[in-house]
């Protein structure tokens, strides 16, 4: 008889086989669990502790318990890696489509997996954390945004737009020795938002670690595990399925996207009515002096 492998070897790619090997040397409760996640892995994906414990009919710490049975910290870990797996073997272009879908069925998936990973974003967000980042940035000193790569620039720049809107001192900054220049100048009342999905770029960790020293706070939009993640005090949690064709691919950039919405919208609160003045004043400046406004005559060309 074959001798079911270590769980706790299991990679990301033989987690659902893992499962099938293991199952008859697994408790009672857990075999229930690894049934249901197998009868529908793409549920387990989307689905929070509690929707997992009762489609397998067990407690909430159970799940967690399997989790670490198979090797991984909790859920979140035993997501990213489920959703390594199912990513093997499908459309190099996207996990849901296959080859011989039309238009209408792609246009479906795709906003289908859209709106999955936004409503699952909602699953491993501490609202805490988020509590502690809102707070900090409306009342800093300086508020330095990082990024590096295409999406993570956009998003820097993006998120440093918004602060600005709030009255918020604001830089951004996509340029290695800029960021070690900004991260030397931070102190305890500054703070760095730092965005990289990836996570692991040398020369962007060395700034964090920089800012770190001058013992400014830094919050971290990444994906979980990552080198940024350990290195930041808060970090915003990007768990979306693996992108076949994309490093960073639309999930990505959506949960990272809607994690700037949700920091402007709550610092905005907490900096009250001079916020509100100044994105007023905001308004009504690009409204009457902006280069797309209708308002103005159009500057003749040379």
């Amino acid at each position: 008889m074959t001798r079911p492998r270590d769980p706790a070897r299991t990679t990301a790619g033989d987690l659902l086989v893992t499962m099938r090997e293991c199952a008859q040397a697994l408790s009672p409760a857990h075999r229930r669990v690894a049934a249901a996640m197998l009868e529908d892995p793409e549920f387990v994906l989307h689905a929070n502790v509690d929707a997992l414990a009762r489609r397998a009919g067990v407690s909430p710490p159970t799940i967690t318990r399997f989790c670490r049975a198979m090797g991984c910290a909790g859920l979140r870990e035993f997501k990213l890696r489920l959703a390594q797996n199912l990513a093997i073997g499908k459309s190099t272009l996207h996990r849901a489509v296959a080859a011989g879908d039309n238009m209408q069925t792609v246009t479906h998936k795709v906003l289908q997996g859209a709106v999955s990973a936004l409503a699952n974003l909602e699953q491993h967000i501490v609202a805490e954390d988020l509590e502690r980042a809102a707070r900090r940035i409306a009342s800093a000193r300086r508020v330095d945004c990082y990024g590096v790569g295409n999406v993570s620039m956009f998003m820097a720049s993006d998120a440093q737009a918004r602060f600005a809107r709030l009255g918020l001192n604001s830089g951004a900054y996509f340029d290695a020795h800029l960021q070690l220049i900004s991260a030397a100048t931070m102190n305890k009342r500054d703070v760095a938002l730092v965005i990289s999905y990836v996570g692991r770029q040398r020369s962007l960790l060395h700034a964090v670690e920089v800012a770190k020293e001058q013992h400014a706070m830094i919050v971290a939009i990444t994906q979980p595990g990552t080198p940024l993640a350990r290195l930041a005090d808060i970090v915003m949690p990007v768990v979306v399925p693996v992108d076949l064709s994309m490093r960073v691919g639309t999930e990505a950039y959506l949960a990272q996207i809607t994690y700037l919405e949700i920091l402007m919208v709550g610092v905005g609160l907490r900096r009250g009515p001079a916020a509100f003045r100044q994105l007023r004043r905001v308004r009504q400046v690009l409204k009457e002096r902006g280069t797309d406004t209708e308002t103005l005559p159009a500057l003749p060309t040379a």
